[in-house]
């Protein structure tokens, strides 16, 4: 894998009966791998807000950690089979987030790695979706993500 990368990342969060909310974001990155953990970064920009947030993605098998500084700071882990809290802090207040990953699945190929995530979202400890993180990580000459 190259250092210069495009990186995607879907989510979908099922709200209720037959009701779903699904985000996509493709943009470029760096990536580097040190031992058997990947690392994934890029910079967010919120739209309607000055500043932006640094993204870490650290991945290894049956893990995913994310961790955002600047407009929203944040700590997760995506951990299968495990529960995490942490506070989400955001520039209308801070909320405390519960992650219980039910499944965590890591595909690795020479120019690809692909991440599903399914995990429960909780917020200020009351059930809010069930929820859907699909991540892919290609070269930045690859033009199609879904390889």
């Amino acid at each position: 894998m190259t250092k210069d990368i495009l990186v995607s990342i879907k989510g979908m969060q099922a709200l209720g009966e037959n009701q779903e909310d699904e985000v996509e974001v493709i943009i470029p990155g760096n990536y580097c791998k040190r031992g058997d953990m990947h690392y994934v970064q890029y910079e967010e920009v919120t739209e309607g807000l000055e500043g932006s947030t640094r993204n870490l993605i650290k991945i290894q098998d049956k893990c995913m950690e994310v961790t955002k500084r600047g407009l929203t700071n944040t700590h997760m882990i995506f951990e299968e089979e495990k529960k995490n809290m942490t506070y989400y802090e955001t520039p209308y207040g801070n909320l405390l987030v519960g992650i219980a990953a039910t499944n965590v699945t890591m595909n690795e190929t020479e120019d690809a790695i692909d991440v599903k995530v399914d995990y429960a979202l909780e917020i200020n400890y009351e059930h809010l979706a069930d929820c859907t993180i699909d991540v892919k990580v290609r070269p930045k000459g690859c033009m199609e993500l879904g390889l």
